[in-house]
């Protein structure tokens, strides 16, 4: 068996590819409700992250949207427990106090009745939301948002910037917890409470502002903003097929989620994103900047990208054949089953833990050179061994 290669900046996997990997899980998980089937996708996406995630700040930010999945989990539980539910049930499980509310709230009840049905029912509906955003997570734990931005057409420069930076936040503040928390607990410190909190939020959204600054000073530095001038007919060309391939797209998707249109939907879906990429690549023209060092997508990219993609396809594909195994019911309440080739299909999601670069281990500190050692003055190591230089006198005496 082929290993793959240590990472380097000439062999570095294409961040595109990880996000579409990523958005292919998430794909995966929006088409089931069953937790043995989302509770795979999220191994899947742990073990990935866990082999290929490298020590950059933005590695660490996966185990924060596994706790933000967790209490997601948790707030639909309580919402449905304290507002109630639409399922029936026949299993009580305990009875709230009940608060009137007025005619003009009819159908919202505020505590009553609460069954075993509709519990399981908010617990697989917050199930799937949390392996949405834990697949979201591992994106932003596996790519790196630079070179993410780098990659975008020159067309999306200025909108990337933004939702780049956005998808940093999340990342580096948890990186600045983390620092925040260590160093209070080397001092002695409380690191939890509601003070505790209050103390390491303001140096957080302290450096979160520094970091905008220093961000905003080093792009106006090289000139960031600067566009090409296009003839007016090129700029309505753009704008009109931009424009266009948007709503063919939105207009066909309406037709594929309809039963009535699913003879249009895909031919305006084609058509629509032939048109905007051609928008795209006009309005590229007005992009002054130059990359240095592009990212290459090559067959690894290809491989992870791939992955992703047949994972989100069986998916849809396996809601033909065993949509009553990937949508357990819950009137009657019955035990969730595992079913065999959607499970199969989902471990297709493990090929970037086999083919992406291997990133290089953490850089060990240097050890204590020997000549260090000798040209330490003597003081040292009779104040190290006091009892030494004792007996050392009384012998010369």
């Amino acid at each position: 068996m082929i290993r793959a290669p240590e990472a380097s900046r000439s062999n570095a996997l294409h961040a595109g590819a990880w996000w579409i990997w990523a958005l292919g899980l998430a794909v995966a998980a929006s088409r089931t409700t069953n937790p043995l089937l989302l509770g795979l996708i999220v191994a899947v996406a742990g073990y990935v992250v866990a082999a290929r995630r490298t020590d950059a700040p933005w590695a660490r930010s996966y185990g924060a949207f596994v706790k933000l999945g967790l209490f997601v989990v948790a707030l639909r539980v309580v919402f449905s427990v304290v507002l109630g539910s639409a399922i029936p049930g026949t299993v009580e499980l305990f009875t709230l106090p009940e608060v009137p509310t007025p005619l003009w709230a009819q159908g919202v009840r505020i505590g009553g009745r609460v069954t075993a049905e509709q519990v399981v029912f908010a617990v697989y509906d917050g199930a799937k939301l949390a392996t949405l955003l834990i697949c979201v997570g591992a994106a932003n734990a596996l790519a790196n948002p630079a070179r993410l931005l780098k990659s975008l057409p020159g067309a999306l420069y200025e909108a990337g910037v933004a939702v780049v930076v956005a998808m940093t936040f999340a990342p580096n503040m948890v990186a600045d917890v983390v620092r925040l928390r260590t160093a209070r607990r080397l001092r002695g410190r409380p690191t939890g409470g509601v003070r505790a909190v209050l103390q390491i939020g303001l140096p957080v959204l302290e450096g979160a502002l520094e970091r905008s600054i220093a961000v905003a000073a080093s792009m106006d530095a090289r000139g960031y903003g600067r566009t090409a001038q296009v003839p007016p007919a090129v700029r309505r060309t753009t704008n009109l097929l931009t424009l266009g391939g948007l709503l063919g797209v939105c207009a066909g998707s309406y037709g594929l989620l309809a039963a009535e249109g699913a003879g249009y939907g895909l031919p305006l879906v084609v058509a629509g994103l032939v048109a905007a990429m051609a928008g795209l690549r006009l309005g590229g023209r007005r992009a002054v900047r130059s990359r240095y060092r592009p990212d290459l997508w090559g067959a690894r990219a290809w491989l992870v990208a791939g992955s992703g993609v047949a994972v989100a396809a069986l998916m849809i594909w396996a809601n033909g054949y065993a949509f009553e195994e990937l949508h357990p019911g819950v009137v009657p309440l019955v035990a969730p089953e595992l079913p065999l080739w959607p499970a199969v299909s989902l471990l297709v999601g493990l090929v970037p833990a086999f083919v992406a670069p291997v990133p290089a281990p953490p850089s060990a500190p240097p050890p204590p050179s020997a000549s260090a050692s000798r040209s330490a003055p003597p003081s040292a190591s009779a104040s190290a061994c006091p009892s030494a230089s004792v007996s050392v006198s009384k012998e010369s005496q």
